[in-house]
């Protein structure tokens, strides 16, 4: 039977249902569940945890000790109270080796909200909003005894949008998912520190240097960093976004036209394969969604089923158990659609953006789907055994009442199931067992005991959860011992992940100079590459290092050379500049990043693009001739006379008023409207204007370009001197 008529019979069941007393269905026994999945040829599904020993999982993590430790969040979708429990910790143990949990340990009891951990100093940072804590145990019985509050004030008014998916990057920041939401966070460590406005953002911090500050994007539960430290993003319909831009950048001056920095990145849309027809509930709100629209005279259709719209938990897979081709790969669950989807990630060519395809063999299927609409894929996890684990919270209902009409909640249990949780590890069919996968494997107990130039050795590792840990223990002991040998590595290992590695180990250890970095931007790999730049900025003395960098093949280096150099204000990067505009420009991130800097935005960087050899101005020059004409130079222009106008700083803006006057027959070209365009908008943004100011600008901007160019040099020059 093909999948097509599958799915025609499960929707045309899910009418009957509907019109039935019983609207939705009961949870399955676990063997039946197991029955029900769907899964790519290759692969064999198999328990890791059930109940009675997991209830409501929704992250699992493995320590530095093999230890797996899952986080449980019984009150969902409401706050923890006197009836509700609040969110709790376990430890699970596999006391017989079957590859099975027999026995739990309650780790930790009554948090608010915990929605993700990760392991440090033998113990774990925990995401439980409005807090981030560190939990520890000091006398060996697996129970936390310690408690610390790091971080204050994030938001916590919405359990499926709190902080969480806590992720320890290459480059030793720890980051976790903000959902964009507000707050006003505080470091306890350090009560001097001003506090952080969150917002727009995700965050990130480092614990080894007391740092903490916003990321870019906005993941809602769900993000990952490959090898090469970007990260990718999840969130409800968009499953896969890259932040492109580094929130540092961004903040260099608030005058962009806009600070988001994220790019969808899927090249297949939303549509999903699932095999479960859509609820009771969700079939109805979303007939009378479409109703609306119509009546409305809105071009904007709602999908019940087949699309995105519970996206949840996406992981890149990069252990050593699955085929060579899995690696990289992206993992992300649909918690409406009852399905895990694969995305293989490429490059794409001339930009710093990344691609996410389907995989062959999955254009018309999923990698997993079930037929089980009880099943719930919130997250994934990857440990020693290289394997891929799927966190299964097992819920009727896995949406918040929120957004859910009050008279289709009648006879909605949003708690059946809080007494379920299934966890499953997904392996390579031919796998002999779970055990046997790493030789690393059967020593996992001891590797927290290692002496540190072990950890060294296990940076080479094929399974970044060994790579990872090793980095993390070498950064948390800060043994200077191991230097030598970490730089010994750096120069000889031929995988540039284990370079890479052992870069930021030195990094963390305080033992970069002004030579290892320069050996990285000479990097043979493109990624180690990008890294060195990023690093040089510490380095004054390799600013020529970086313009040549702009010679780079890759486009990613490029574009990370482009946002170094702003961190300069050396007159040599303007000329830099300029040639990057001229060569990349056609890309809106490449425009962004010269832009966010203030060398990128100044007035010296205007002339040398209005002078020969560029013209930027006269739509017949080569230097700006691309496939799309001069649309992105307007594009350009607009921009960049926006932040000079939002700027609005006086010397700076007559000068650049004299350069546009100065522009001959282009006078009433598209280039010089576009520029005239963004620098009013700039100007009418800019704090600092009154309601008159704002009249008299609205009256100049109706007038014809070369007029209304001399009226704003006889304002700014006269009445606002």
């Amino acid at each position: 039977m093909t999948r097509k008529i599958i799915y025609l019979l499960v929707i045309s069941s899910s009418l009957g249902i509907s019109c039935s007393k019983q609207r939705y269905t009961d949870p399955l026994p676990l063997l039946e569940a197991l029955e029900s999945f769907q899964l790519q040829k290759g692969f064999k599904i198999e328990v890791f945890a059930s109940e009675p020993y997991v209830y409501d999982p929704v992250s699992m993590v493995f320590d530095e000790q093999g230890n797996s430790y899952v986080v449980e969040m019984p009150s969902y979708p409401t706050k923890p109270g006197p009836e509700k429990p609040g969110g709790r910790i376990r430890l699970l143990q596999d006391t017989d080796g079957d590859g099975r949990i027999d026995k739990t340990i309650l780790f930790a009891d009554s948090l608010m909200e915990a929605t993700s951990i990760l392991p440090w100093k033998g113990g774990l940072i925990v995401t439980a909003a409005p807090h981030i804590l560190y939990l520890k145990d000091t006398d060996g019985d697996f129970k936390a005894d310690t408690k610390e509050i790091l971080f204050s004030g994030f938001f916590d008014n919405n359990p499926e949008a709190q902080v969480t998916s806590l992720r320890f990057g290459i480059d030793n920041w720890i980051y976790a998912s903000n959902n964009g939401q507000p707050g006003k966070v505080i470091f306890e460590r350090n009560p001097e520190a001003p506090p952080l406005s969150m917002g727009q953002s995700d965050f990130r911090f480092r614990l080894d240097r007391g740092q903490f500050e916003l990321a870019a994007g906005i993941s809602q539960f769900g993000q990952s960093l490959n090898d090469w430290g970007h990260r990718l993003l999840t969130s409800h319909s968009d499953h896969i976004r890259q932040p492109v831009i580094p929130a540092r950048y961004l903040s260099r001056h608030r005058h962009l036209t806009s600070k988001m920095s994220l790019e969808n990145i899927s090249d297949h849309e939303t549509h999903i394969y699932q095999l479960t027809p859509a609820p009771y509930w969700r079939f109805e709100r979303t007939k009378r969604r479409n109703q609306r629209f119509k009546d409305q005279n809105l071009d904007r259709t709602e999908y019940a089923q087949g699309h995105f719209s519970g996206a949840s938990g996406g992981t890149i897979y990069a252990g050593d158990a699955f085929p060579e081709e899995y690696y990289g790969n992206v993992f992300t669950g649909d918690v409406a659609g009852n399905i895990v989807h694969r995305d293989i990630i490429t490059t794409k060519r001339n930009s710093p953006i990344l691609v996410a395809k389907r995989g062959l063999s999955e254009h018309e299927s999923e990698f997993l789907a079930s037929t089980d609409p009880w099943f719930r894929p919130v997250n994934f996890t990857s440990g020693p055994d290289g394997y891929l684990y799927v966190i299964d919270m097992y819920r009727q209902h896995i949406e918040t009442p929120i957004a859910i009409p009050e008279d289709l909640k009648t006879d909605m249990d949003f708690f059946n199931g809080n007494a379920h949780g299934r966890i499953y590890r997904i392996l390579p069919e031919n796998s002999e067992s779970h055990k046997k996968q790493s030789p690393d494997l059967n020593e996992i107990k001891g590797l927290q005991k290692r002496a540190s130039y072990e950890y060294v050795e296990l940076l080479t590792h094929p399974n970044r959860w060994w790579r990872l840990q090793a980095q993390r223990l070498l950064l948390e002991r800060q043994d200077y011992a191991v230097i030598p040998k970490v730089k010994t590595l750096f120069a000889t290992q031929k995988d540039p992940r284990a370079r890479l590695h052992a870069l930021y180990v030195l990094e963390g250890l305080n033992a970069l100079n002004v030579e290892l970095v320069k050996q990285a931007m000479k990097d043979n790999h493109p990624g180690v590459r990008e890294h060195g730049i990023i690093l040089s900025e510490k380095f004054p003395e390799l600013l020529p290092q970086i313009m040549e960098s702009i010679k780079d093949p890759y486009a990613r280096v490029v574009f990370q050379a482009t946002l170094s150099l702003g961190e300069f204000s050396d007159k040599r990067v303007v000329t830099v500049l300029a040639k990057i505009v001229q060569q990349y420009g056609e890309d809106k991130w490449f425009r962004i990043a010269v832009l966010s800097s203030e060398p990128g935005s100044s007035f010296e960087l205007m002339q040398v693009l209005a002078d020969p050899p560029y013209h930027i101005f006269s739509p017949e020059t080569k230097h700006f001739t691309t496939g799309r004409g001069v649309l992105w130079v307007k594009r350009f222009l607009e921009d960049f006379f926006y932040v000079v106008g939002s700027r609005n700083r006086q010397e700076q803006l007559n000068a650049f008023l004299d350069l546009l006057s100065q522009q001959g027959t282009q006078k009433e070209s598209e280039l010089l409207k576009a520029a005239f365009t963004g620098l009013m908008k700039g100007l009418k943004k800019n704090e600092s204007s009154d309601a008159d100011l704002t009249e008299l600008l609205s009256a100049i901007e109706n007038e014809p370009v070369e007029e209304a160019i001399q009226a704003l040099r006889n304002l700014y020059s006269g009445s606002l001197q």
